[in-house]
């Protein structure tokens, strides 16, 4: 069962501007990660399903995430169907994201009050995923479906609209300016936070930095 309320989490989201989106078969090196993100000021943290037994990993770490990094808010990614939507809610997900809209994930979701990201390549998509109760879209990958001007154009007829942006987001000041001046809520970012070589150097202090800088950069620019 989440431990956020699907308030608490998207109003967390908004605050904090940033996702990291992060997946490893190996428990406790997943923990490093998190604990590193956590103590860079990572507020929400979204953990893919992207592997064999990614959700034994994922119930192991919802557990240990509990204890050690309360404030966390933990979700899972990488989510394309309904069932799946269910087995990592309960397993503790406090949000579900995804490549893809699909309804039937968030009929699940609504019926727990767990916001369901869902990834969107066009208007009519957003809109779709809006008539079902999805407060926030993705634009998915984020890069190729046109970028910050993309994101400007949705909001000047649907400025209601909660976007997060995923693939093709850097930890840089000139590619994180741009994203949140054309208005998004939020960004996902994944291996650009955490280098194989970081991470293979088990430098988490290094991690930590990365994080409190893109925020640091972010909260001069979110809207």
């Amino acid at each position: 069962m989440a431990r956020f309320s699907k308030i608490e989490v998207l109003q967390t989201m908004k605050l904090t501007g940033m996702v990291p989106v992060f997946y490893n078969a190996d428990l406790e090196l997943s923990k490093q990660v998190v604990k590193a993100c956590y103590e860079g000021g990572v507020r929400a943290f979204e953990f893919t399903n992207r592997g064999d037994f990614a959700h034994e990993i994922f119930g192991e770490l919802s557990k240990w995430v509990a204890k050690e990094c309360p404030e966390m808010i933990l979700g899972v990614g990488s989510v394309v169907d309904a069932p799946t939507a269910a087995l990592y809610i309960q397993l503790g997900a406090n949000f579900v994201v995804g490549p893809l809209f699909n309804a039937e994930v968030a009929k699940v979701c609504n019926r727990r009050l767990i916001p369901y990201t869902p990834g969107c390549g066009s208007v009519s998509e957003i809109g779709a995923a809006q008539e079902v109760g999805c407060d926030m879209t993705k634009i998915f990958p984020a890069g190729n479906v046109g970028g910050p001007s993309f994101v400007k154009n949705i909001l000047a007829p649907m400025p209601w609209s909660m976007i997060m942006a995923t693939g093709a987001v850097e930890p840089t000041e000139e590619n994180l300016s741009a994203w949140f001046k054309a208005g998004v809520t939020v960004v996902g970012m994944g291996s650009l936070l955490f280098p194989k070589e970081v991470i293979a150097q088990k430098d988490w202090a290094a991690i930590s930095l990365k994080c409190r800088e893109a925020l640091d950069i972010i909260a001069k620019y979110k809207k």
